[in-house]
């Protein structure tokens, strides 16, 4: 069924775009993801999901216990469209709902924090990583802190001891996506993760109107 919808939604794109979709599919993960926990800067928090989707992390998981996660357009660029946001905000705490979620799924919770060790080269064998961030003043609650499974901070030279969120997710996200592109595990999507995704980005394409017509062919 799955196959038979994606097949009918390619006939609406051009040849060229879908593509251009599996050509991304192809880079996509999931075996790594990023948790943000009450980040309050539009720009901060739209700059994430950019750097998310040009790394190839599918999947971006979003507390909001104390503010509301608010996106810049002209930051994000459209990103935010290609990603999956799983938010929380059901609870008064909803850390420990996001934690457990994770965990369920299989992830070992990485906190980032000024007091843990430097970045290194992760085990990769252990599982699967999800790494949380938190506010740019304060940083990560009490909550993500005393239940995470491994700490990771990135070594400091300057008289100044903090990155903006943004750049922090950077690099962590570009050293360890690298590292995990040239490992040997199978950190890619399942076929059927591929479908879905697809079916989804092309509803998306032709709900703002790129369709075959408005993507002609180059010639």
């Amino acid at each position: 069924m799955k196959d038979k919808l994606l097949r009918y939604l390619e006939s609406f794109i051009t040849p060229r775009r879908s593509e251009l979709f599996n050509q991304v599919l192809e880079k996509r993960t999931r075996y790594i993801t990023i948790v943000l926990e009450d980040i309050y800067q539009p720009q901060n928090a739209s700059a994430v999901l950019r750097t998310c989707d040009c790394l190839g992390i599918q999947d971006v998981h979003i507390i909001e216990n104390r503010n509301r996660y608010k996106l810049n357009p002209d930051v994000t660029l459209g990103s935010d469209k290609w990603l999956n946001l799983i938010k929380y905000r059901q609870y008064d705490d909803n850390t420990l709902a996001a934690i457990n979620d994770l965990r369920k799924s299989g992830y070992r919770i990485i906190a980032t924090s000024p007091q843990s060790r430097s970045l290194t080269p992760g085990d990769f064998h252990k599982g699967k990583a999800a790494f949380f961030f938190g506010t740019e003043l304060n940083g990560l609650s009490d909550t993500a802190l005393k239940n995470a499974d491994e700490f990771l901070q990135i070594p400091m030279l300057g008289f100044t001891r903090s990155f903006n969120i943004s750049v922090s997710a950077a690099i962590i996200l570009y050293s360890i996506t690298t590292r995990l592109r040239d490992s040997a595990i199978e950190w890619q999507l399942s076929g059927d993760e591929k479908i879905t995704l697809k079916t989804k980005w092309i509803e998306n394409s032709l709900k703002s109107g790129e369709t075959a017509f408005s993507l002609p062919e180059k010639k």
